[in-house]
């Protein structure tokens, strides 16, 4: 079965991102409730950011579900994009989110002396994010790099940029604390801003996988190892790559000794795929048969 389809790989960022809700939603309730009670709009900016990976992880659980279709006549090269467009969709809620809080933040700062004093229990709050937020970006990272989800990974480093904030929430409620009023509401300033920023590199990496960027330079070469350590194969031009979703389309005209058959060729030529797609994650190698004189070719290398 293909790596885009596999059914444990499927299950496994399931249940990920299953964890990834039930955190988020038990954070969401306790940072909203205790940072209303405690005059902290450092920590109810942050359980909206919490907030708003709930929304998103419903995202991601959506295009999981529909990326694993297996291709159809509307879709004969499959659905793996819609992880892409996924990602694309938590980029622009992350602007979204971030955009709203920055608006708030200003508008609270223009009122310096309305500015209340924090409760102490808004920082243990703050305190108990950073530790699961934390806790949920390693747990995430892991299970993402091993069953190469791009749209797991990008959620767990979304986690790791939520315990960043809830850092930054926890300074400003001591430094509240510390006869500084003005910290906590500067706090979700800085808030908003982490959250804008991660979005649109969320956005714009989609928006480039989505207009066929290719794979970076230590896979293509990779790829281009496979290719070449075949026997038969001798040599290779015009490799092209495009990413689908979390996998990899690869075009390339592999060159042999024109005196082989067709069948002779065409058996190397399956051999150099298979070796890429066992090693690589890639979806299909398209290979194109260029005869050669194999004593030019062992010049030309």
């Amino acid at each position: 079965m293909q790596n885009g389809l596999d059914p444990v790989r499927y299950q496994t960022g399931r249940a990920a991102i299953l964890v990834s809700v039930a955190v988020n939603l038990v954070l969401t309730a306790v940072q909203m409730i205790v940072g209303m009670l405690a005059h902290s709009q450092a920590l109810v900016a942050d359980a909206i950011h919490t907030l708003s990976d709930l929304l998103a992880d419903g995202v991601v659980l959506a295009a999981n579900a529909q990326s694993r279709k297996a291709p159809d006549a509307d879709h004969q090269y499959g659905h793996l994009r819609f992880e892409t467009a996924a990602s694309m969709i938590l980029g622009v809620l992350l602007m979204v989110v971030g955009a709203g809080l920055l608006w708030r933040a200003f508008g609270n700062l223009q009122s310096p002396a309305d500015i209340p004093k924090v409760h102490p229990a808004a920082l243990f709050v703050a305190l108990l994010a950073i530790a699961c937020k934390e806790t949920l970006f390693r747990y995430m990272l892991k299970v993402g790099e091993r069953i190469r989800s791009t749209m797991l990974i990008a959620n767990a480093w979304h986690a790791r940029s939520d315990a960043a904030s809830s850092l930054v929430v926890a300074l400003g409620i001591v430094a509240n604390l510390a006869g500084f009023p003005m910290a906590d509401p500067l706090a979700a300033l800085v808030v908003g801003l982490m959250i804008a920023r991660m979005g649109w590199k969320f956005f714009a990496g989609s928006f480039a996988d989505l207009m066929d960027r290719a794979v970076d330079a230590d896979t293509e070469n990779r790829i281009r190892g496979h290719l070449l350590a075949t026997p038969g194969v001798l040599g290779i031009h015009d490799l092209k790559t495009r990413k689908l979703g979390d996998m990899i389309w690869v075009e390339v005209d592999i060159e042999m000794d024109g005196s082989l058959s067709i069948a002779e060729g065409h058996e190397i030529a399956v051999r150099a795929r298979a070796r890429v797609m066992e090693n690589e994650p890639v979806l299909d190698v398209m290979t194109h048969f260029d005869p050669v004189d194999p004593d030019e070719a062992q010049f030309r290398q």
